[in-house]
């Protein structure tokens, strides 16, 4: 059967949600010490109580996504996620108080769930993985500007609210795009046999599968592990080894971007080796960037150390996301991936809070040893992944979709 023709139209708009999907992550870390923590007068590991709500919610959109977008439209399921970003994100800037945040954060981390889960599954059933991981560069271009700017707006004596104001603009953007697009949407399945196989694959049954489980794994460390690094990495640098608050800021900032660049660049090569192979190099490459930063050889290692670790460590996910479509096949894919990004959420909300809690109990550069145990960790747990196998599950090609 000849390649379809891809849909660029629907790609760039996914691409541009993505930009937005990957803000929020990058402020918090800029925006959380000092400017948040002495508006609402909150200590150190006080951002917890954020995650764990954020994270709540974005955990029952993403594990439900892949029965939501097998049944119902897609392109309302996408208009619906970026209004809740809208919602969510304009109250962070009104708030008055520090609670009315945490309690946004389930409206926030739902719509982002959707948006991500869904995104996630639509891409891994319609593209390839060269166009996956571009993906993933664009919420890694999120995660790079959105601390360029408010480090800028902050620079300048500005509030940490314009941050937030600014996303909450670029979701309800979104929101109109996906709105205006929504037949070029298509159904995950194009055989309609498979398609109502998928909307009837029980959660229950996916779940039975002990590759599942070990993929839960990998993307809870993965996701604790960027988060972790992007949020604590100013505190580290600024706070424990004397480096000026600016210059930490900005080496936070090339955290963000050493994501988008490797994310891009391996998209360029990811067809011409095989991914098993450069998911390995990618785990060799981070480990060592995290051994860097726990050694700390001279000042300026710290950018080094986070730039390294960002350039090898951003291409995982997408690459993960493609070979779990391939090796769990179209019925227990979407549920699968669904799952990946719920336990995600379960990182983004967990590993970050307790390394604000060791930080607090044995010192800041105790995050910087548990960051690399769980690169390690994460590691050893995707060689046990790989070697796997499900009866009965072929690896298809990925497909390509037609313009709408």
């Amino acid at each position: 059967m000849p390649a379809r023709k891809v849909d660029y139209v629907a790609v760039l708009i996914a691409y541009f949600s993505f930009i937005v999907l990957g803000m929020p992550p990058a402020l918090i870390g800029i925006v959380w010490s000092p400017h948040i923590r002495e508006t609402f007068n909150l200590g150190l590991d006080a951002v917890a109580t954020l995650y764990l709500t954020y994270s709540v919610g974005y955990f029952i959109a993403s594990f439900i996504s892949g029965r939501l977008f097998s049944r119902y439209d897609i392109g309302l399921m996408l208009v619906g996620g970026c209004a809740l970003g809208v919602i969510a994100f304009a109250g962070y800037a009104l708030a008055p108080a520090w609670e009315v945040i945490v309690a946004l954060g389930l409206v926030a981390g739902f719509g982002a769930g959707i948006l991500d889960g869904g995104m996630n599954i639509y891409f891994a059933a319609h593209f390839d993985s060269r166009l996956m991981n571009w993906l993933h560069a664009c919420f890694g271009i999120g995660s790079t500007i959105a601390p360029f700017i408010i480090s800028l707006v902050l620079s300048n004596q500005g509030s940490w609210r314009f941050g937030y104001w600014m996303v909450a603009v670029l979701y309800l953007l979104a929101a109109g795009l996906f709105f205006l697009t929504r037949p070029r949407w298509l159904p995950l399945n194009a055989n309609a046999t498979v398609a109502e196989a998928a909307q009837h694959t029980s959660v229950s049954s996916t779940l039975r599968l002990p590759i599942v489980w070990i993929g839960i794994g990998i993307f809870a460390l993965f996701a604790g592990l960027e988060s972790g690094t992007g949020q604590w990495s100013k505190s580290v640098f600024f706070e424990s080894r004397g480096i000026a608050e600016a210059v930490a800021s900005n080496w936070v900032t090339l955290y963000w971007l050493s994501f988008t660049i490797g994310r891009i660049a391996f998209g360029f090569i990811v067809h011409r080796v095989a991914a098993e192979r450069l998911i390995r190099i990618c785990m060799v490459g981070s480990a060592a960037g995290m051994l860097l930063l726990v050694l700390n050889p001279f000042p300026e290692s710290g950018v080094v150390a986070v730039s390294l670790f960002g350039f090898m460590f951003g291409p995982i996910f997408a690459m993960l996301v493609t070979t779990t479509q391939e090796r769990m096949g179209p019925v227990h894919a979407a549920n699968a991936i669904g799952f990946q990004v719920a336990a995600a959420t379960i990182g983004i909300g967990v590993i970050p809070g307790l390394l604000g809690v060791a930080g607090v109990t044995f010192g800041l550069e105790s995050i910087t040893v548990l960051l690399l145990v769980m690169t390690v960790v994460m590691g050893l747990l995707y060689e046990v992944w790989h070697r796997m196998r499900i009866e009965g599950v072929e690896s298809p090609a990925p497909a390509t979709t037609v313009a709408g």
